[in-house]
């Protein structure tokens, strides 16, 4: 059953999904959009090297993101909880970029160093719908 349900869950997931991202500055949560990378079984962010969030993931590398959408005429919620990891490996940034149509409009070249890919490991997530909140620990 919580495969399934995880399976289900995760399929409200689009390839480019707009979320949003909260990660933490000191002690204040930063709720920003950003765009979810679905890809290979696996959720990425690209984004800019000198943005806060990059800043503030170095620091703490906690964060949450949410998103919400309509099942069977209804509005729900899905909030992932994990980490985000930076990832250095040009390989994979280069994967990333070929799949992402909108890279060339913010980077010159998967060796801009601008260019940052966030890996995000979801740790918890929270699936709520107007009749009831369900919690999965990864």
């Amino acid at each position: 059953m919580k495969s399934g349900m995880i399976e289900d869950i995760l399929s409200q997931i689009g390839n480019f999904q707009h979320v949003f991202l909260a990660t933490i500055e000191g002690d204040q949560p930063r709720v920003r959009p950003v765009t979810l990378i679905n890809f290979e079984g696996k959720f990425w962010v690209a984004t800019e090297t000198r943005s806060r969030k990059v800043k503030q993931i170095m620091k703490n590398p906690k964060v949450e993101l949410s998103f919400v959408f309509k099942k069977e005429n209804k509005n729900c919620c899905l909030r992932i909880t994990g980490v985000a990891k930076i990832i250095e490996d040009r390989q994979v940034k280069a994967k990333l970029a070929r799949h992402c149509d909108f890279f060339s409009r913010h980077w010159k070249s998967v060796d801009d160093p601008n260019y940052t890919l966030l890996q995000i490991i979801p740790s918890e997530i929270t699936y709520v719908t107007p009749e009831e909140t369900k919690r999965i620990r990864l």
